[in-house]
């Protein structure tokens, strides 16, 4: 009997041939994947890079680095405002250490220095009103920036409420980061000074100022994230991370100087536009250096590494990421958050279940518990 059905024309693909070839190209990438997840998990330095760009992920640390950029951007004005008012002050006699000070500070931003110091010139010569309302913002600015940073710190290492610092200790805390701010800029001017007093061997000069510049930066960086971290995170832990954005920051301030003694001095960039955007721009740049950098101390000091490129399954390290990030909610004494992961296939069983109460959050290894949970 002669079926209606028409046979598929020679050479059109059918619907199941289509799938398999889906399904080959899906496994295919799921073998390439596997592989890049083989060599990462082989090489320390390759799973501790990844295991930080992971844990940036999982945090939503670009928010974090957002409102630090935001917070900088609010405060910065202010402060120099204050800052160009105390000079006129107590260095009127003494001009010269003024304008040392003042290229210091201004030279912290080498994209736009110069038109931000123009700026804030302008803003104090012209507005008196403006002068006193800038004080009084840069109070709330810089507390509302030193508050944002031990937020940020505490959620980039997932510390849960009960040993958050409450409302008295972060306002102390953020009057030491902004004494420490200041501090920082006293030394910085004084060295660049005896730095500069070399000026009749150029290459030593050059050579001294950005050693100067690279020693007083990581020191910044250590304190600034010691007043910032919770006491119960011990400060080794924040040494590795603090070194490495004060070297960052030093090459982002000497890059900068390069191109604007280089390939922007004839530029035409410049303007309100663009100088707002170069603005945000570096601080952008900043606070993601100083994010990604605290990732990499919580990474190193609780050995989270290596993470899974491909999942399931899940590697220790990714377990007490997401028990940790569970018992971050926690805010009563009484609670108590258990965590339970079920075992590889769907079988249905539970593996070992993992509580982060009580478990030490002060930068040490994991606990083995955590660590060979359902292994």
């Amino acid at each position: 009997m002669a079926s209606g059905l028409k046979e598929p024309a020679s050479g059109t693909p059918s619907a199941g041939g289509r799938a398999h070839r889906s399904g080959a190209a899906v496994s295919g990438l799921k073998r390439i994947i596997g592989s890049l997840d083989s060599v990462q998990r082989r090489h320390r330095i390759l799973a501790v890079a990844f295991g930080v760009m992971k844990k940036y992920g999982d945090d939503s640390a670009g928010n974090l680095a957002s409102l630090l950029a935001f917070s900088g951007f609010v405060t910065l004005f202010p402060l120099l405002l204050l800052l160009l008012t105390v000079l006129g002050l107590v260095l009127s006699s003494d001009p010269h250490l003024r304008g040392d000070i003042l290229r210091s500070t201004f030279g912290q931003f080498p994209l736009m220095g110069t038109e931000l110091r123009s700026n804030v010139h302008a803003l104090h010569r012209n507005s008196l009103i403006g002068l006193v309302v800038s004080v009084v913002l840069l109070f709330c600015g810089s507390f509302g920036l030193a508050g944002n940073g031990i937020y940020a710190m505490e959620q980039i290492w997932n510390l849960p409420g009960t040993v958050r610092v409450n409302f008295l200790k972060r306002t102390g805390r953020s009057a030491e980061f902004i004494l420490l701010l200041g501090a920082g800029l006293i030394v910085s001017t004084f060295l660049s000074g005896v730095a500069t007093n070399t000026a009749s061997r150029p290459f030593l000069a050059d050579a001294g100022a950005i050693v100067v510049s690279l020693v007083v930066s990581c020191a910044q960086f250590v304190l600034g994230y010691r007043v910032l971290t919770p006491t119960l995170i011990r400060t080794r832990s924040l040494l590795t991370g603090a070194v490495i954005a004060g070297v960052g920051w030093t090459v982002l301030q000497a890059l900068g100087t390069y191109l604007v003694g280089h390939q922007l001095k004839n530029s035409a960039v410049y303007g309100v536009f663009a100088f707002v955007l170069g603005l945000v721009f570096w601080l952008s740049l900043v606070t993601r250096l100083v994010v990604y950098t605290s990732e990499l101390n919580v990474v190193l000091s609780r050995q989270l590494w290596p993470r899974s490129l491909l999942e399931p399954p899940l590697t220790p390290a990714d377990r007490e990421v997401l028990a940790a990030q569970a018992e971050q909610n926690r805010r009563r004494p009484e609670e108590q958050v258990l965590v339970t992961f079920d075992a590889p296939g769907g079988s249905g069983e539970n593996l070992e279940g993992t509580s982060r109460q009580g478990h030490d959050l002060s930068g040490g290894s994991p606990p083995a518990s955590s660590s060979a949970a359902g292994e």
